[in-house]
């Protein structure tokens, strides 16, 4: 196949860095220091972790906070906006997945007296899009719109063991159960049940997961729980175009 890009001209192609954009990746580069950051920060230590001087972003952090995705706290610090998250759920595989999961994740909320949540793979991070509440007056959940590490995760896991290759003894061992399980490490009592959303090729383009809290309270066991977290899976994965196993 021969061609090139629009425009080029004969010759040795220009060098990557002449097509830059100076405040377009200042202003990325603040948006990622932001998400990774556990709070606030100021223009100051924005500015000291980017080896940059505060007169050269403080264009930047104004457009950002005009625009809506950046906030500034009392204290002068800056946090991410949700805007972001929200113009990721414009896109039409998101709001398709979004509608197909709402009354299966409610319904299984509403069966087993626990919430879930449902993850999607993005990059190394798991990330939270929805989450459908306990019934009870107790159980557990996570922020909607937060991050855990791929690797760290069984939901990461599931999601790693039905969209790529890769193996090892866990992951080998989720394909051939259809879904993954492990203790929450950091919260004693919860055990994490997450199953694969299919779509059509028969890769995962979610996880749903239940953190199954065990008490005296919990009117339904993890068997059955197990068993209606695969329902609620299939069920979303089918009006996502899957077919029927």
């Amino acid at each position: 196949m021969t061609g090139g890009a629009p425009g080029a001209g004969h010759g040795a192609a220009p060098a990557a860095a002449s097509y830059s954009a100076p405040a377009l990746e200042k202003g990325l580069d603040v948006l990622e220091l932001l998400a990774g950051s556990a709070g606030p920060l100021t223009q100051s230590g924005i500015a000291a972790a980017q080896g940059r001087s505060v007169g050269q972003l403080f264009r930047v952090l104004l457009t950002l906070e005009r625009r809506g995705y950046a906030v500034r706290t009392e204290e002068g610090g800056y946090v991410l906006s949700e805007r972001l998250f929200d113009l990721a759920h414009r896109q039409a595989p998101r709001r398709g997945l979004l509608a197909a999961a709402a009354g299966p994740m409610r319904r299984l909320a509403e069966e087993i007296g626990q919430s879930c949540n449902l993850g999607v793979r993005e990059g190394d991070v798991v990330r939270v899009l929805a989450q459908a509440e306990s019934p009870s007056p107790f159980g557990f959940s996570v922020r909607v719109g937060a991050a855990f590490p791929l690797v760290d995760t069984v939901t990461g896991a599931v999601l790693r063991a039905f969209t790529s290759d890769a193996s090892g003894q866990e992951l080998d061992e989720i394909r051939r159960s259809g879904r993954g399980e492990r203790s929450d490490s950091l919260h004693a009592g919860v055990t994490d049940v997450v199953v694969p959303v299919l779509g059509p090729d028969g890769a995962a383009v979610a996880a749903l997961t239940v953190p199954y809290v065990s008490t005296s309270y919990s009117g339904v066991g993890i068997d059955a729980v197990r068993s209606a977290v695969e329902r609620a899976a299939e069920e979303i994965g089918t009006a996502l175009g899957r077919s029927a196993p």
